[in-house]
């Protein structure tokens, strides 16, 4: 977090759980941002809790020390933290960033609520430099970031778990938040009204379900939503008695000595009193068995309640809130996934059968066309990174088709089916291409430091820095300006106007075209909107599949 400044007092929020005594960031930023972390949403979920719905904190007249970070919800990340992590089961926490007040007029600031990612199986409230991404707005607003239960403690759907009530606790773990900030963001100078949701990857598919978690009767708590690299329609949604899902639970169980036989409430009774490594350890044994197959053990399913039926008929029935969404991708989603050392077109094959059993020969045939194999002669995927980083002939074309299948066909979807009612609010879509290795290229989560303004990225090069400060700017104006990402010019007034995206008109603003400087090449343009058609064909095929993943 950096040190707080000597002889700052250490800011203070009084909320009906207590006082909250945060601190003051100051290092490497343009203005002292208040912080307050790690600060409990809900009660902790662990003994007779764990396994149960948020419970709500009982009101207390103490202080808390919010000058860190909350524990992290146990799970391996992927990714390096971005600061050193503590794991455990008391993760319920929220993290709430302002600028420090220059004079108190009363006036309430837009509020961001960022769910992080990590594909409900990790991640942390941590991984987004929040801190600075409020620090270099030139408009102010006030941050928030929280932990929600992820894998087996999150994610554990079967049919006693039906039973007992607990699907999709992590979902439920989100919507409790958003109730928390809808009480309680008022006394750091939020505006309760003017809430945007902002997530990446698994984030971004919860923002997806929350948008859908539709009611007559009351309007959501957010009106905008930035939605980056995922989607309601993302990989797979699944049934909660899905025959799938039925046997990654009973695989759990299996890994943690639970008798298979047990009813409902006498399983849950024998998993809340294990210990947690217990837990943890047969949480990685199941992930990791299906972890080759793409298949994620532990996740959202359709639940009657928070993802109500399938995301497609919501879509189609326009049962969704209404809202400004600004959503996008980067070229290469896939390559942190894919094995890059296929060589022979039958892997290809092999690979997408596995992915997607379902699938019909004919289907697979349409793949082979859709992504030509290279060693036909075909140039589409003809890599010229083969052998010389250690990416074999298989991989470009492998990549492509998983990242569109999984994330970037998902995501246009949502541009499509957001944009298409007759007078829709605005849908803006991007297109991430800043290489940051030579190895994944522009690769799944690279944006995250440049959305951020991190000085760790602005300081690689006027290029880098060119870029960071574009996107930065179109999403504090989209925050701050009623969903507009045009509206704020300051630094950054140069940049393209991001026109909205259409089915008639699908506008897309590609950030960092063409840019390949991080890997010897040259620095391309910040920003274009292009009328962008290259995935068209490929997208067309998954969005006629979608139906397939969600039964």
């Amino acid at each position: 977090m950096g040190s707080e400044p000597e002889g700052v007092q250490s800011p203070i929020v009084t909320l009906p759980q207590g006082k909250l005594k945060g601190i003051v960031q100051t290092d490497g930023l343009p203005q002292p941002v208040e912080c307050f972390l790690g600060c409990p949403y809900a009660q902790p979920p662990v003994g007779a809790l764990r396994f149960r719905p948020p419970a709500a904190l009982e009101p207390s007249t103490e202080t808390f020390d919010a000058s860190s970070y909350g524990k992290a919800a146990p799970g391996n990340p992927l990714i390096p933290p971005r600061i050193p992590l503590v794991y455990g089961e008391d993760c319920l926490t929220v993290n709430i960033f302002r600028p420090r007040p220059k004079h108190a007029d009363g006036t309430l600031l837009p509020v961001l609520v960022y769910i992080h990612g990590g594909a409900f199986n990790r991640g942390n409230s941590s991984m987004q430099n929040t801190a600075s991404m409020v620090a270099w707005s030139e408009q102010p607003f006030v941050a928030v970031s929280f932990n929600y239960r992820v894998g087996a403690l999150g994610f554990l759907p079967s049919r006693r778990s039906a039973e007992e009530g607990i699907l999709n606790l992590g979902f439920q773990d989100q919507r409790f938040l958003l109730h928390w900030v809808q009480d309680n963001i008022h006394a750091f100078g939020g505006d309760k009204h003017n809430v945007t949701l902002m997530g990446l990857s698994a984030g971004a598919i919860a923002i997806g379900h929350l948008i859908l978690h539709y009611s007559d009767d009351n309007p959501g708590p957010f009106h905008r939503a930035i939605i980056q690299s995922g989607s309601a329609m993302t990989r797979d949604c699944r049934r909660y008695d899905a025959d799938a899902i039925e046997r990654y639970f009973q695989d759990f169980l299996a890994a943690t000595g639970c008798r298979q036989d047990l009813p409902a409430a006498d399983t849950f009774d024998f998993l809340r009193k294990l210990p947690l490594s217990v837990i943890s350890a047969a949480q990685d044994t199941v992930f990791n068995k299906y972890k080759a197959t793409m298949q994620w053990a532990f996740r959202p399913v359709i639940d009657g309640d928070i993802i109500r039926q399938a995301p497609t008929e919501s879509w189609r029935q326009q049962r969704y809130y209404k809202i400004p969404i600004l959503t996008g991708f980067c070229s290469h989603e896939g390559s942190l996934y894919v094995d890059k050392t296929l060589s022979k077109p039958e892997q290809f094959t092999q690979f997408m059968r596995v992915l997607l059993p379902s699938l019909p020969d004919e289907d697979i045939a349409r793949l082979d066309a859709l992504y030509p194999d290279p060693s036909t002669g075909d140039p589409t995927y003809q890599d010229e990174r083969v052998s010389s980083v250690g990416i074999w002939p298989q991989f470009m074309r492998t990549e492509a088709a998983y990242g569109q299948f999984a994330l970037i066909a998902p995501v246009r979807q949502t541009a499509h089916y957001a944009s298409s009612l007759p007078g829709a609010p605005p849908v803006y879509l991007y297109h991430w291409d800043v290489w940051t290795t030579l190895l994944n290229g522009a690769a799944h989560a690279d944006n995250l430091k440049y959305e951020t303004y991190d000085q760790e990225t602005t300081s690689l090069s006027g290029a880098q820095k060119e870029v960071s400060g574009m996107f930065h700017a179109y999403l504090t104006s989209f925050i701050c300006n009623d969903g507009d990402p045009n509206k704020l010019r300051g630094r950054y007034k140069h940049r393209p106007e991001w026109k909205p995206y259409t089915p008639d008109q699908p506008l897309t603003m590609v950030l960092g075209k063409g840019n390949r400087e991080l890997v010897g090449g040259d620095a391309g343009m910040p920003a274009e909107l292009v009328h962008e058609t290259c995935y068209d064909e490929q997208c067309q095929f998954w969005w006629e599949r979608t139906p397939i993943t969600q039964r």
